[in-house]
């Protein structure tokens, strides 16, 4: 495993390292790494002082920070979400200067009594609008598989930050895939949680109709479950708590689906990881039901449909709000933004109908299942510069996205959980990432499979911690 979030804290509990000494090593790392783009603004200084708080503390209150699961651990907030007192998100927008910063979100305070010390923000594409993150702005964030690559968006600064080891854990963001697919395409863990689950105040604005959900990207399993249960808010809807979800001890149906249809078709060696995957979960016991692209091809075009308008939308309110000049922003976000002003009620009472229709067929097909194996992306990560932003086509846009990761929006039209991590490597040493998708609620179960698959030790991080010996 190379070295995790649990690993850095209990090595600062124990007293064999200290905060300051973990936050130069990230620093360090952090420029080392500088040419992957993976972070778009840095605060040494920020970093430094929350870092010697918590070695005084250490010290002083040994008590309270022991009760800090992730006490003196480095992390990094995306440029997007939040927000994070002193850190000035900009949303990789040429819109916003890089000066000020909005009070801690509800989330973010979560973060820091958790324990985290926090020095920078990760890059992300304007207004996360891409399956990439290459913001105009700058920088290009770039795979440590492969440079040649993209991490994936829109949270690619936070999955590059955390494969390279700068940081063991990042805040990221998920409104279309952005935690699963940057997940995916680095080799790490990425939850997506159920709506509503995570604190989304001090003050609820319906923020992108609920679809978007915040959380981080992992190294490890264990890692994945102890921040979802450290950050998230209790349950206040009609959906399973997660603490009250049983992790399905006994035999599970777990529905396989293999296929993406013609016009999205997976390749087959991320095919082959799934039937793996299955194979793995069948051995211990479990029932493998088939399921049919039939039964999935309307709501994946439903849901793609609906999280174009959606956004479109949302952009368009929150840009005319403020009264920004939308010429300083990218020709596509420029689209994106006309495309919501220009949507009619009707078009859009469509998608949103699409959207409730999307979530009405897989509550059927969990009436069937207790949760679904399926695939996270359709292929390797992609080129540089594979989802460029110099055009006005938003549907051309939102294809390119589908066919990349064509599964991907369905957990946040829907609002069901769902998870990816590797099992295994391509001939190239990029992973083979799988996704598991369960009912409301049901994060201990993904969690459970996701520990079981990961323990065939199918994956291995290519670069060490940022602190931990290699």
């Amino acid at each position: 495993m190379r070295g995790d979030a649990t690993d850095l804290a209990q090595a600062i509990r124990n007293g064999s390292l200290n905060s300051v000494e973990v936050m130069q090593a990230s620093l360090v790392s952090a420029e080392n790494h500088s040419a992957l783009g993976a972070i778009a603004h840095l605060d040494a200084a920020m970093g430094m002082a929350s870092a010697e708080a918590m070695d005084r503390e250490r010290h002083l209150e040994p008590g309270r920070l022991a009760a800090r699961p992730f006490g003196g651990v480095p992390t990094l907030a995306k440029d997007l979400g939040g927000p994070f007192a002193g850190l000035p998100v900009t949303a990789g927008s040429r819109l916003f200067e890089r000066e000020g910063s909005e009070p801690d979100s509800d989330l973010a305070i979560r973060f820091r009594n958790a324990g985290f010390c926090l020095f920078g923000l990760t890059t992300s594409p304007e207004f996360g609008l891409s399956l990439a993150s290459e913001p105009a702005v700058g920088p290009t964030c770039r795979n440590p598989l492969d440079p040649a690559r993209t991490p994936g968006g829109s949270s690619g600064g936070a999955a590059a930050a955390v494969a390279a080891g700068i940081v063991a854990i990042a805040h990221a963001t998920d409104a279309g895939g952005s935690i699963r697919v940057p997940a995916a395409c680095c080799g790490l863990i990425g939850l997506k949680p159920t709506r509503g689950t995570m604190p989304a105040g001090p003050s609820f604005g319906n923020h992108l109709g609920g679809i978007a959900s915040e959380l981080a990207v992992c190294r490890s399993v264990r890692d994945t479950a102890l921040v979802f249960d450290t950050l998230r808010g209790k349950a206040k809807g009609p959906f399973a708590d997660p603490a009250t979800v049983e992790t399905g001890g006994g035999r599970l149906r777990i529905g396989l689906l293999t296929e993406t249809g013609m016009k999205y078709p997976t390749d087959s060696k991320r095919i082959e990881a799934i039937e793996d995957a299955a194979r793995a979960l069948e051995a211990d016991g479990h029932q493998i039901v088939p399921l049919r692209w039939a039964e999935f091809e309307q709501s994946v075009k439903a849901s793609g449909r609906a999280l174009g308008d959606i956004i479109a939308v949302n952009l368009a309110s929150f840009i005319d709000t403020l009264a920004l000049d939308i010429s300083r922003a990218e020709p596509l976000t420029q689209a994106f933004i006309e495309r919501g002003r220009a949507l009619t009620g009707l078009a859009l009472w469509t998608s949103l109908n699409g959207a409730v229709q999307t979530s009405h067929t897989l509550w059927t097909i969990f009436d069937r299942v207790d949760c679904m194996l399926m695939p996270m992306l359709a292929k390797a990560p992609l080129a540089i510069g594979s989802f460029p932003f110099d055009h006005g086509n938003t549907e051309l846009q939102l294809e390119r996205m589908a066919a990349f990761a064509p599964l991907a929006s369905l957990a946040n039209i829907s609002g069901f959980p769902a998870l990816t991590l590797p099992f295994g490597a391509d001939a190239d040493g990029l992973p083979l990432p799988v996704q598991i998708m369960a009912p409301m609620g049901h994060e201990p179960l993904l969690l459970s499979l996701a520990a079981r698959l990961e323990a065939e030790g199918r994956w291995q991080h290519r670069f060490p911690v940022a602190g931990l010996a290699a």
